[in-house]
């Protein structure tokens, strides 16, 4: 008779937890361990793009090679995320000698411990086991996530339709999932979520979503890390085109608004061109909601009675952009730029150029909405020397105008 597994919730706040694997698995997991303040070692000869980025940001160490024993050294809990039975075996039976708990992707009898279904709402965590059924697991905990939510369908009931039925085959969705906080996705993004087959997720997507997602949905990690490596949008658009004409229910997951340059646009056109029908689900755009979370209102009586969003991933004098950079520098209203933060110097220097004073307040917000967000404040002149000294990354918003200062005490 199998003895029932004893639920503990680990505080793993600055305690050494290793994963090994680099794949769609350890994606999935590794934001989760992240927001629990663990210290991540994360052992892979290859880490997808999205990983990567974490790596870059400095939230976690990787050893680019496969694993040793020594990798367990003050390890409290290691997560084996690799399809390969005999690696993993191997890396279970050191934990197993060592006494450290250990999660397998692979094989869950073999593991001494498992990753429940988990949903979150505010500070409360519910974490549901399901006897070793991952699909009866995150039935209940959508239940259960339906009533903390305490938001009622239009026809009053509260819900999700059920991914069984069909009724969601063959199709795709483009869904906005907000800024970088998990609560920002809307009701109806969440709840297509939950019946997706295939999630195909950017980099910006708030990583604890995909913690949430049914063991047997396909994740594909279409990451587009800035300056970097990418996938081409053409792979994407054929991903979501295939997937969907296969039969399954897609589900283009991407940071902010797909339609606030997003490609949503070129997505869509693509599954139109082949026939797969498209849904599209707005999100909180980080072009209002990266201020407002640094209390920056991008518009105010008697401030600012217009906001204009542009993209700054071109630099003012290159031939491709289609900003007319002179134009804005003679707005009085508000300025969010949004991808800036490679050619800041030479987009404030050229707003300077046309006439935006030079001590115009500029702030920059990185991470808005996530516990790793940062604010800076400064003035046009000065704000990408700043941000340059303050050793600012992507993502981050450039918001320009008096608006800066509105709601300071």
């Amino acid at each position: 008779m199998t003895s029932n597994p004893y639920p503990l919730g680990l505080r793993l706040d600055g305690r050494r937890v290793v994963v090994v694997g680099g794949g769609a698995v350890a994606t999935r997991r590794v934001p989760a361990l992240l927001d629990a303040g663990a210290d991540v070692l994360l052992v892979a000869p290859e880490l997808t793009p999205a990983l990567r980025a974490r790596v870059d940001a400095g939230r976690l160490h990787w050893v680019p090679r496969r694993f040793v024993p020594e990798d367990l050294d003050g390890a409290w809990l290691v997560q084996v995320a690799i399809d390969d039975p005999l690696a993993a075996a191997s890396v279970s039976a050191v934990a197993a000698e060592r006494r450290i708990f250990c999660v397998r992707a692979d094989d869950r009898t073999a593991a001494t411990a498992w990753t429940p279904a988990v949903t979150r709402h505010g500070p409360v965590t519910v974490a549901v086991l399901g006897g070793g059924d991952p699909r009866r697991a995150m039935t209940v905990r959508d239940a259960v996530r339906d009533l903390l939510a305490v938001r009622l369908a239009p026809d009053g009931i509260a819900g999700r339709s059920d991914a069984s039925s069909g009724t969601t085959a063959g199709r795709v969705a483009l869904v906005g999932a907000g800024p970088g906080d998990p609560e920002l996705i809307t009701v109806r993004g969440w709840r297509l979520l939950t019946e997706a087959d295939v999630v195909v997720a950017d980099r910006l997507v708030p990583g604890l979503l995909l913690d949430e997602l049914r063991p047997d949905v396909e994740l594909v990690d279409a990451s587009k890390i800035p300056y970097g490596p990418s996938r081409a949008q053409e792979e994407i658009n054929q991903i979501l085109v295939d997937r969907a004409l296969a039969g399954a229910f897609v589900v283009r997951l991407k940071g902010g608004d797909p339609y606030v340059f997003g490609r949503g646009g070129e997505e869509l056109l693509a599954c139109a061109e082949a026939g797969v029908p498209v849904t599209v689900v707005p999100g909180v755009t980080s072009s209002i909601a990266g201020p407002a979370a640094a209390g920056i209102p991008v518009t105010h009586r008697g401030v600012a009675h217009e906001f204009t969003v542009v993209s700054g991933h071109l630099a003012p004098d290159s031939p491709a952009s289609l900003v007319r950079w002179e134009a804005l520098a003679g707005l009085r209203g508000t300025l969010v730029i949004l991808m800036g933060l490679k050619n800041l110097a030479a987009i404030t220097a050229t707003l300077i150029a046309h006439g935006r004073p030079p001590q115009t307040p500029a702030a920059v917000v990185q991470e808005a909405t996530t516990g790793a967000q940062r604010v800076l404040r400064s003035t046009l002149d000065a704000v990408a020397a700043d941000a340059l000294a303050a050793d600012l990354r992507p993502p981050a918003v450039v918001v320009v105008g008096d608006v800066v200062g509105t709601l300071d005490a």
